[in-house]
């Protein structure tokens, strides 16, 4: 079955980096769109970036636009989000999607404080 399994979560300061992984097993990795979404305390989920496969073609959110980074590596089934100049808003859970069906990781925990 499907599985995605999240990791690289934790605190961090504000204006600090993290990197987050997801783990895909259970279908073709390489060619399925994969996202990054995050639900915040009190918040909807959000959808945060986006990353096709093969091309890599990116998208982001507005409010993470030039300090997050997502990227694949189709050899170990694993997408990546790379996050800098930590805010307190970006506090949430962190989870990875199949963007064509509903599948979801368990998340991660991302906490932005001093």
């Amino acid at each position: 079955q499907v599985q995605l399994v999240e990791s690289g979560g934790g605190l961090v300061q504000p204006g600090g980096s993290l990197r987050l992984s997801c783990t895909a097993s259970g279908f073709t990795f390489r060619g399925t769109q994969m996202s990054w979404y995050r639900q915040g305390p009190g918040k909807e989920r959000e959808l945060v970036a986006t990353i096709t496969s093969p091309r890599m073609f990116t998208d982001y959110a507005e409010t993470v636009k030039g300090r997050f980074t997502i990227s694949r590596d189709d050899a170990i089934n694993t997408i990546y989000l790379q996050m800098h100049n930590l805010i307190p808003e970006d506090t949430a859970v962190y989870y990875c999607k199949v963007v064509t069906g509903d599948y979801w990781g368990q998340g991660t925990q991302v906490t932005v404080s001093s």
